[in-house]
């Protein structure tokens, strides 16, 4: 009997936060939420499962500004301060709540504890969690993607081939330097593809991406398999795999997926918006700026300001349910097309980890519960579009248009009113950057640190992050400043080489504020002249 072909595809990724100057500074709890609530109990769960002979098999792709900050020395250690930290707050929080709050204490005791294993877990593995994912990549289980340097979103720099394949080389070097081996799979940022990004990918070894779901109702050509088969990209060797949309929405969608249940805990109910300046001030941002403390007794409850309190056998009865459900809608499409095509579709399911665990406190449980009961599942089985491709499967071959996984399909919210104006400062960047490299190649000792710094700058403004941030409207100052620095920073480098000279104060301080890239080649911008109109 035909069965469907799962795949399990996960991308993890923030933007290169590291501002050593301050004691504490905000914008880092992004890598350390995501550390203690997504990153490590993910591959806590998964080692459990490896212990327990679970046969469970994904695709998971870190991008290289997470997997710098990871590997940190200093930001190791003020991860570790942020965890003793909470770890504290905890101990208070817990004698708090058992005389105060009874009804919060159970939970209180459960992030207790939970941040005790994280710290043990963390220190355990040497602080460097990534080595647990090579682990499992050896053992079979997981298959490790490569993706930009940094996390550019490529359909905005089309026009500029030298800058997109600079973020292709230097994402796919940085994934070899990282996890010692070279990938087979590249995740496009966003999603976000056009015509010709393909040749790129081909270059450099890439077997297959993953696909908007769109993508292939809005293709140039009619495409047989609908989506649920993999296809080659225009006359290149690499694969697409569409998303599922109607699937992946059963967990990403922020009004009807399952994380919106109203037994669930809720996210934006803290402590350190809702106790006293007083007891919270020790672990929240100076000068009393509340933060997410991560001790959160609420649940979602609905569109309501009176929120009951998390209940978490309620929570876990829902996360059986909803993993069975999803099991069946999966086993439902499989046996429909099975059906209908006599051959063994393929499902592609694509997420942020960040989802499971920081944004959906039981999304790791959930994710559990589905790897270990899609084992015995006779209608689908999970795999890897690497493992797939492996078998030599026959595929069509489609003409793409642009498109993305962004709202409508295309670029929003990346080009919007908010955030178009970054575009044309960038590609300025980009141009004066290709022409420093046709000027001044294959240089050498401080000339050639000098623009290796350049290039650097220029990647990293090249993040998708940034424009997000300004639609988003969340932390717009920061997001302008970094944008402002980078960009400025380049302009230091362009302004000095134009008079020849390097500005050797300014270098040292630059290669130490961004501590990213250590084996960046600046001539790899190299281009032709562009023509001036």
């Amino acid at each position: 009997m035909p069965k469907a072909s799962v795949n399990l595809i996960l991308h993890a990724h923030s933007p290169y936060v590291r501002h050593l100057e301050y004691p504490k500074f905000l914008e880092e709890n992004w890598l350390f939420e995501s550390l203690c609530e997504s990153y490590i109990p993910l591959l806590m769960m998964l080692k459990e499962l490896d212990r327990e002979n679970v046969p469970f098999h994904l695709s998971i792709c870190f991008s290289p500004t997470l997997c710098t900050m990871l590997l940190d020395e200093p930001l190791q250690e003020r991860f570790i301060n942020y965890l003793t930290s909470r770890i504290e707050l905890g101990e208070k929080e817990v004698e708090r709540t058992k005389s105060e709050a009874p009804k919060f204490y159970e939970m209180a005791s459960v992030y207790l504890e939970s941040y005790r294993k994280c710290l043990d877990f963390y220190e355990n593995c040497g602080r460097n969690i990534l080595s647990g994912f090579i682990e499992l990549h050896e053992k079979g289980h997981i298959d490790l993607m490569a993706t930009a340097a940094t996390h550019c979103y490529f359909p905005l720099y089309k026009d500029y081939e030298s800058a997109v394949k600079t973020q292709i080389e230097v994402g796919i070097k940085s994934h070899i330097h990282f996890f010692h081996s070279a990938p087979s799979g590249f995740w496009l940022p966003e999603c976000g593809y056009y015509p010709g990004l393909e040749k790129f990918l081909a270059q450099y070894g890439i077997r297959w991406c993953q696909i908007p779901a769109h993508s292939i109702i809005t293709a140039r050509n009619r495409i047989s398999s609908g989506g649920y088969q993999p296809v080659m990209l225009h006359d290149s060797p690499v694969a697409g795999f569409p998303r599922d949309w109607s699937l992946t929405n059963l967990v990403w969608s922020d009004s009807t997926g399952y994380p919106c249940d109203s037994d669930y805990r809720e996210f934006y109910r803290d402590i350190g918006y809702d106790l006293d300046m007083d007891y919270i001030r020790p672990y929240i941002h100076e000068p009393d700026v509340r933060v997410f403390t991560g001790y959160k007794y609420m649940a979602i409850t609905g569109r309501t300001e009176e929120k009951r309190p998390y209940n978490r056998k309620a929570a876990a009865a829902k996360v059986s349910l909803h993993a069975n459900n999803f099991l069946y809608h999966l086993r439902r499409k499989s046996l429909s097309l099975c059906a209908q095509t006599q051959e063994e579709p393929v499902l592609n399911l694509c997420f942020d980890v960040e989802l499971f665990g920081h944004r959906w406190y039981e999304g790791i449980q959930f994710l559990k519960e589905v790897l270990i009961n899609g084992v015995n599942e006779e209608a689908v089985a999970f795999t890897t579009p690497s493992q797939i491709l492996s078998k030599g499967r026959n595929l069509e071959m489609a003409e793409l248009n642009e498109c993305s996984w962004g709202r409508g399909g295309f670029s929003d919210p990346w080009l919007d009113s908010e955030n178009s104006w970054v575009y044309r400062h960038i590609h300025k960047a980009i141009e004066r950057m290709e022409e420093l490299a046709r000027r001044f190649p294959n240089q050498r000792s401080l000339k050639c640190r000098f623009l290796n710094q350049a290039a650097r700058e220029v990647l990293l403004a090249m993040s998708s992050d940034w424009p997000y941030i300004l639609h988003d409207k969340t932390s717009v100052m920061y997001a302008e400043k970094r944008l402002r620095n980078h960009l400025g920073s380049f302009n230091v480098v362009y302004s000095n080489m134009c008079r020849n000279s390097v500005h050797t104060e300014w270098l040292i301080k630059a290669e130490k504020r961004n501590a990213i890239f250590p084996d960046m080649d600046y001539n790899l911008f190299y281009a032709e002249e562009r023509k001036k109109y």
